[in-house]
Order: structure tokens, then C-alpha cells, then sequence
């Protein structure tokens, strides 16, 4: 038979990160890693974060997408509410050094 082109890897690799944490952060913003819908904002302006802890999650293609801080903090604006889509890119809320 003819050799198989994907190997013995099984179906084609998919992206990672489909269920885990994502870290899409910079400087002091937290920006939406994909077009998504918010379905909880766990934080809100004032909240002392430390890095790991759960800020947001958001939903994209019927999986949820927990967002966590990406450093310790604390938070400043935050520009997500529940039920909101937003687009990649967009930004979630921000995390100014404490």
C-alpha cells in the first residue's frame, strides 16, 4: 500500500491550548487571545491578583476559556461584562504592579 503521509501521529495535530490557560498578556493588559464571548468576569477594579489566579473566562466554539493573571497586582480598568463578544485582540482588563 501507499506509506501514509501524517506518520503514525494519527489525525492531523490540532492547535494546543484549546482547553488550557491562555496567556495573551503584555505590560500591564489582558487582551482576548480570540473572537469569544465573556461568560464570567471573576475580578473587578481594585481586586490584589497574583499570577495564576483566574481573571475571566471567556467561550469561543462552545469551549470555555479560563484567562488568568499574568502577573501579581492589581486590577485596574476592566473592560469585559458578561454576555459581551469581543474580538482578538481585544482588551479584557488591565493589571498594574502592586
Amino acid at each position: 500500500g501507499a506509506p501514509s503521509t501524517n506518520g503514525s501521529r494519527g489525525p492531523a495535530p490540532r492547535r494546543r491550548a484549546a482547553h488550557h490557560a491562555v496567556d495573551t498578556s503584555t505590560g500591564d493588559a489582558v487582551t482576548a487571545p480570540m473572537q469569544a464571548t465573556v461568560v464570567k468576569v471573576a475580578v473587578a477594579a481594585g481586586d490584589k491578583v497574583v499570577k495564576g489566579d483566574l481573571v475571566l473566562v471567556l467561550e469561543a466554539m462552545k469551549m470555555e476559556q479560563p484567562i488568568v493573571a499574568h502577573k501579581d497586582g492589581v486590577v485596574g480598568l476592566v473592560n469585559a461584562e458578561p454576555g459581551a463578544t469581543v474580538s482578538s485582540g481585544h482588551l479584557l482588563l488591565s493589571i498594574a504592579d502592586a
